[in-house]
This record gives C-alpha cells, sequence and structure tokens, in this order.
C-alpha cells in the first residue's frame, strides 16, 4: 500500500502503517513508462508481471485492491475486467474517479474491518474472488521494525479475506523479507492451497519487497 504523499493507516495497536505512492523519478524507466502509458504510479507493471505469470485477472471477476491509490492498479485491472466483472479500490486517501462504471472506491483505514464491510454491504457486495494489496508500512529506516509491521499490515489484509474472499479465490499480498518472513509464509500457506513467490522486476533494486500469489482460499466453516 504511500512517501509522497504519506497515507497513515489505523492499526489495531499503535503502530504507524502507511501505503507508500512511490513519486516518479526520472531516471526510472518504469516511471517514464507509466508516464508515458497514462499510469498513475510506476506499481502498475508489479501487477501486469503477476498478472501475466499466473493469469490472474479475466473478465467477470469480483476484485478488492486494498492500498489502491493513486490507482494504478485499478486502471489495468478495468482494463483486463473489459467491461465485466467489477473492482472495488479501498485506501485513507482519495482516488480521482478513473471514468469507468465497474470500478468503485471508498476512503477507509485497512484497520477498521468494520467500516469496510459497511461500505461493501452497502454496494449490495457477497464475496470476492480476488483480493489484492499494495501495502507496505511507512518505512523507519530500522529494517526489523519495518519488516514486523509490514507482517502486521498483511494480517489486517487476511482478516478482510477471511470475511469476503470466496472459498478458492486468490489473493496477492506485498510483504517485506526479514527475520519474520518465513513464519509468516508458513501462516500463508496453512490458509491458501498454494503459494508463490515472486520478485517483479519494476520492484527497485533496493526494496526488500516480495508479492505472495495465494490461490484456492482455504474459508473456515462458521
Amino acid at each position: 500500500m504511500f512517501r509522497n504523499p504519506f497515507i497513515l493507516l489505523t492499526p489495531l495497536y499503535p503502530l504507524h502503517l502507511s501505503h507508500m505512492t512511490k513519486p516518479f523519478i526520472a531516471r526510472d524507466r518504469w516511471a517514464i513508462r507509466a508516464q508515458v502509458e497514462g499510469y498513475r504510479a510506476r506499481s502498475v507493471y508489479k501487477l501486469m508481471e503477476i498478472d501475466q505469470r499466473f493469469h490472474l485477472l479475466r473478465p467477470g471477476l469480483r476484485i478488492l485492491d486494498v492500498g489502491a491509490a493513486p490507482g494504478s492498479w485499478l486502471q489495468y485491472i478495468a482494463k483486463r475486467l473489459q467491461g465485466r466483472g467489477i473492482v472495488i479500490g479501498v485506501d485513507r486517501e482519495p482516488i480521482a474517479p478513473l471514468g469507468t462504471s465497474n470500478v468503485q472506491t471508498f476512503e477507509r483505514c485497512i484497520g477498521d474491518g468494520k467500516g469496510i464491510d459497511g461500505d461493501l454491504q452497502r454496494i449490495g457486495m457477497t464475496t470476492f474472488d480476488l483480493l489484492l494489496s499494495d501495502l507496505a508500512p511507512n518505512t523507519s529506516g530500522v529494517a526489523e521494525i519495518d519488516q514486523f509491521r509490514s507482517i502486521e499490515l498483511n494480517r489486517h489484509v487476511l482478516t478482510i479475506a477471511d470475511r469476503w474472499l470466496r472459498p478458492g479465490g486468490d489473493s496477492v499480498l506485498k510483504v517485506f523479507r526479514g527475520e519474520d518472513f518465513e513464519s509468516f509464509l508458513a501462516e500463508v500457506r496453512d490458509q491458501f492451497a498454494r503459494v508463490k513467490l515472486i520478485s517483479p522486476r519494476a520492484s527497485r533494486d533496493r526494496s526488500r519487497e516480495v508479492y505472495l500469489v495465494c490461490q484456492g482460499w482455504k474459508a473456515r466453516e462458521r
């Protein structure tokens, strides 16, 4: 999920989390490409590569994108849906309209589970086929702290999955590697039938981020 601008997320405990919208960098070929192709952020090419490798997006799907600002993932998803299906974007910051009828957005913190539930219920949603998250903590410069916050942030996303992802549904999570990564990965593997790791080419060289492509959600019986 933003260092220009910062988007603070309300956690369940006193951690300051954010999704960082990375600014365009003149020497960054991905940023230049995004500008030329009309995407709002370079991060779109991460989702594009994930989709090309795992074929997650197709017309007719119901998709929830958390940490969606400024909206580049929503732009790409809307193209892939070809007017069939729906995508909901959630972020604390407002997302400028995309001008596409099957894209809706809500201003909401990832930690505000009840608020997210209420928003989705009001528009008649019941379940999603795919849950996407590009969330990341507001980095402190201390690797251990940032990695811990990344994992806690992803646990918020898994809580949303528990309420909204259909049985057998898929998810994509961005996680920082570090001391607790393997234990968190084991948690995720316990909840999905298949989990693959990918480091997209568009990730910055210095980044410790990795994406978990999770397929076959093992929904709990209620």
